[in-house]
């Protein structure tokens, strides 16, 4: 059974070695994440120009998500590097502080003590510690240590229950995105993004990075990780400005609290998948997976209540880039994922009740699902320009998988995200009958089908137009 899930693995000194690398994507990784909040730039060119070489070599397509750091709002320096904070301790968040010590420490955002107010509650270290506003004076926020603990060089803030007013992209965010855009990334990743808005201003960035270096579009993912951000309105404007979103559940759950992610959760993937737009599912999802070579129960259950939620990827962080384990975690997941999808019940009678289509490629599409169902084929294949028929079917869970056929190596990269859709590169030709055969050639050799095999076949005419998906076609493979 090929496995639908995709997997998002983050690079670091684990997961940079060729030997390393290699032998991930052959464990199943479909995208890796460069995470821009670590490393110089050049760090991250010689990243992306080793996976494109690995791809090259292995055979297999990888997109490369570039993943800004955003506005993380931080603490200063400390003299001695970490102090311990004790329940019941004043302690002062100061502006103009240069090397912390046990009374107080400085801040990277400058404008926190006009973002506060008395009785806010500040969440640092991933909401290890916790301090309560009782009085700001000028750059100075008097807090109360409620919940005590270790605080060390530049860990986070976050305010309970969001609100703070930092703009989603920084100048050093910027910065990278231009840089990201001109070494060839395919997915942009934005941090802490309060509503649609946040996402158009994004989009208008990259188009003049793309315009600039003379690349194709950079598909946009918003990190769901405020507060602000999933109110009803805000959120659904997110998902409309975006082509994927990613449930950050670190930062989200410092804001809302542990509790209220899991159905939040289910609640953006579904939203998710109304608008035709993938899901990312990440944080600690294999955590416990940096320094063993085996996942705990709670986490199988983690990765595959994610599958079942209706996820297009899963994602790893520090497991695959600073764990001791990165090839055990990817083939784990991978594990974990091809079992929970068999559980995955199919809907589609349901999915198309009351529906209406307007497009004649979008008919085409939900008609082929819909034929290859009832007629138990074994396989779909789209012949497909820009990845839209492929993107369409992928949006409703069938047990077949959707082979993407495209001449084009950008498709082929974007569609690594979209669950149960395997993007192969084929060269086609413009004349019907040769690029069928073409088709059902191309599936036998890689194993897809056999003799006997119904396979299910959308294309269009003429050949090789983009939005041209007008014609369906039942083959039987010879």
């Amino acid at each position: 059974m090929l496995r639908a899930t995709k997997i998002i693995a983050t690079l670091g000194p684990a997961s940079e070695k060729p030997e390393v690398l290699r032998e991930m994507i052959r464990a199943g990784v479909d995208v890796v994440r460069m995470n821009f909040s670590h490393g110089t730039i050049a760090d991250h060119k010689a990243r992306h120009d080793l996976v494109r070489s690995i791809s090259a070599e292995v055979g297999k397509e990888v997109g490369i998500m570039a993943d800004l750091q955003g506005p993380k709002i931080r603490v200063g320096k400390f003299v001695d590097s970490k102090i311990l904070l004790k329940e019941g301790a004043q302690f002062i968040l100061d502006v103009a502080c240069e090397l912390g010590n046990q009374e107080r420490v400085g801040l990277d955002y400058k404008e926190l003590p006009q973002d506060v107010r008395p009785g806010d509650r500040l969440l640092l270290n991933d909401g290890l510690v916790v301090l309560r506003v009782e009085s700001v004076k000028g750059g100075e926020i008097f807090t109360l240590v409620e919940q005590g603990g270790p605080l060390s060089n530049n860990k986070g803030i976050n305010r309970a229950g969001g609100g703070l007013t930092a703009p989603a992209l920084t100048e050093k965010d910027i910065t990278d995105l231009d840089a990201a855009i001109a070494m060839g990334v395919d997915f942009l990743a934005i941090s802490f993004p309060k509503d649609g808005a946040d996402m158009v201003y994004a989009r208008k960035l990259a188009n003049a990075a793309s315009a600039k270096y003379g690349v194709g579009k950079v598909r946009t993912i918003a990190k769901v990780e405020r507060a602000e951000a999933i109110e009803t309105e805000a959120l659904k404007s997110i998902i409309a400005e975006s082509d994927g979103i990613m449930v950050a559940r670190g930062d989200l759950a410092i804001e809302v609290g542990n509790a209220a992610v899991p159905a939040l959760q289910k609640r953006m993937i579904s939203l998710a998948l109304e608008a035709d737009k993938f899901t990312i599912t990440a944080t600690q999802m294999m955590e416990s997976m940096i320094n063993a070579p085996v996942p705990t129960r709670a986490e199988v259950s983690d990765v595959a209540n994610a599958v079942l939620d209706g996820t297009d990827a899963v994602m790893l962080s520090a497991e695959s880039a600073a764990g001791n384990y990165p090839v055990q975690t990817i083939k784990a997941m991978a594990e974990i994922c091809v079992e929970a999808e068999k559980s995955d019940p199919v809907k589609l009678d349901a999915d198309f009740l009351d529906q209406t289509f307007s497009r004649i490629d979008q008919t085409i599409a939900l008609g082929a699902l819909f034929t290859a169902h009832h007629l138990k084929a074994n396989a779909i294949a789209a012949l497909t320009d820009s990845g839209s028929t492929a993107v369409w079917m992928s949006r409703h869970n069938i047990h077949l998988p959707i082979f993407a056929l495209t001449s084009k190596i950008s498709t082929q990269r974007a569609l690594s995200t979209y669950r149960n859709v395997f993007p192969i590169g084929l060269d086609y030709t413009k004349q019907r009958d040769t690029a069928l055969q073409e088709v059902e050639d191309c599936l036998k050799k890689m194993g897809a089908v056999k003799k006997g095999d119904v396979v299910v076949l959308t294309s269009g005419e003429p050949m090789g137009e983009p939005g041209g998906t007008n014609s369906l076609k039942i083959i039987q493979v010879k």
